[in-house]
């Protein structure tokens, strides 16, 4: 009798964790990319914080770049003012739906760019920058659960819809959190171009912000010592702030201010 109901207590136990185990991922896959979309927009409110962006080149010195960022996501709008280096003070970028100005302050004019356009010669690109739309830009073509590191993830292969975006493929790691935790860049012919990692998040309240997000070429390097050293750029995001911003900031005309 004792061993029987040792295991009832035993098919209890193992039922639940079944259960549980199911329950990480009781969502559908599409609905897991919508929700990690939504945890990397903020569509309720503006954005904005300070990135300290280090460029390592093998064989080169570092180089590093301070960048002011304003978002507006529910208007598909984003400003970054350059403030170092001090030959680079006072470039900008406006982005307004979809498009993308450049301004350059010894010329005093604005061009057009591109999204995916790398950004000030680094590993990342003008769209790194701005509010993830995965779930409305890529088709899902499978999943599979993996763990990376201490993350328990589900790892999605997706296929651009258009060819508008700055990657034809990519595969992304969300963990059960709904976070963004790593992603891979390829080319239509699927070649690995670029790979991303994303350790930690700011939480403030609802909405999180990264920590980190590091950018490692797989294409670009030089060989040290007789081997292959890749390009890297990490990205540090500090002071992140949900504040309104002024309208005013999204303009060419604020841009112009800035940079006298």
């Amino acid at each position: 009798m004792k061993l029987v109901k040792l295991m009832q207590k035993g098919g209890v136990y193992l039922l639940f964790m079944l259960i549980s185990t199911a329950s990480l991922w009781a969502i559908t896959d599409q609905e897991l990319l919508r929700k990690a979309d939504s945890l990397a927009s903020y569509m309720d409110a503006d954005f904005a914080a300070e990135y300290t962006i280090i460029q390592e080149k093998p064989g080169q010195s570092r180089t590093k770049t301070v960048a002011g960022v304003f978002r507006r996501d529910s208007k598909e709008a984003y400003v970054i003012i350059i403030m170092e280096p001090v030959i680079s003070k006072g470039q900008g970028y406006l982005k307004q739906g979809k498009t993308l100005w450049f301004y350059d302050p010894s010329s005093k004019r604005f061009n057009s760019t591109s999204s995916q356009d790398r950004f000030q010669n680094t590993n990342a690109r003008n769209s790194d920058f701005t509010r993830s739309t995965m779930a409305q830009d890529y088709r899902i073509r499978y999943g599979e659960d993996a763990m990376l590191g201490r993350f328990n993830c589900r790892v999605l292969s997706l296929e651009a819809i258009t060819n508008d975006m700055t990657y034809p493929k990519m595969k992304i790691w969300i963990s059960d959190d709904g976070l963004v935790r790593k992603t891979e860049d390829y080319s239509l012919s699927g070649q690995l171009l670029r790979t991303s990692a994303i350790a930690d998040y700011w939480r403030i309240g609802n909405r999180y912000v990264p920590k980190q997000i590091l950018f490692i070429d797989a294409l670009k390097g030089a060989h040290i010592n007789g081997s292959f050293e890749n390009e890297k750029t990490q990205i540090t995001i500090a002071k992140p702030s949900f504040n309104k911003v002024p309208d005013s900031v999204f303009s060419k005309t604020y841009l112009e201010s800035v940079s006298r």
